[in-house]
């Protein structure tokens, strides 16, 4: 049976699709059968100019483009917003199937959230969908990828609390553009003291790879 997980961030612009990618090639490395699955992106006039062509070059697997993801907008927008200008609301049924479909393709499914985790998917007169309800309705985990710098302390914590409160599992927190320092130090520290989550990884800017060894991040996935 396939396993999956979701990783969302503290914001836009953070690296999500970034750590993304080295998550999935990491499994792909380690001998596993990973895949990738987003709901909706904006922003992008193709797939391969997409997050997911992005996931997809990045990470080296093979998954057919056309499973990749279910919307794609042009206007570089929230999704919700998007819709309403191009057409072609989120459904989530739609999500639903097409998550299932890579899960009949791959053993290990990561799918990545759009923007941070209080995103608007769909919001019009017949529906209102927010990120949190595409997590629950694909029950799944999750994990956090926020900047390493300053200002993260308090957006992880906030982050994670309201995930928790909304009933998302949590399982860590990925810190993107870690140079190091006793700043970023204390950073790590604090997030692991205030929310009880480990801080998975901590990636240098440009790095190629994740730190934590496949068997360590496969054991994320559920």
């Amino acid at each position: 049976m396939s396993k999956g997980l979701f990783v969302t961030a503290t914001g836009t612009d953070v690296g999500k699709t970034y750590v993304t990618a080295l998550m999935v090639k990491k499994l792909r490395e380690a001998g596993l059968s990973p895949g990738y699955y987003k709901a909706a992106l904006s922003g992008a006039v193709s797939v391969e100019d997409s997050d997911a062509g992005y996931v997809r070059r990045i990470s080296g697997i093979s998954q057919p483009k056309e499973t990749l993801l279910s919307y794609r907008y042009e206007t570089p927008v929230s999704p919700h917003l998007a819709a309403r200008l191009e057409g072609g609301s989120v459904e989530l049924d739609r999500v639903l199937a097409d998550y299932r479909r890579v899960c009949g393709l791959c053993d290990f499914v990561t799918v990545e959230g759009s923007g941070g985790i209080v995103c608007p998917i769909r919001w019009d007169a017949e529906r209102r969908l927010l990120l949190e309800d595409i997590i629950r309705a694909l029950d799944l985990g999750a994990v956090v990828v926020a900047d390493a710098g300053l200002g993260t302390i308090n957006a992880v914590v906030t982050t994670v609390c309201y995930m928790q409160s909304r009933g998302i599992e949590t399982r860590g927190v990925f810190l993107n553009r870690y140079t190091g320092g006793a700043m970023q130090e204390d950073n790590a520290a604090m997030v692991e003291a205030l929310t009880g989550l480990p801080v998975l990884d901590r990636i240098a800017p440009g790095q190629a790879d994740l730190n934590m060894d496949g068997a360590a991040l496969a054991a994320l996935y559920r």
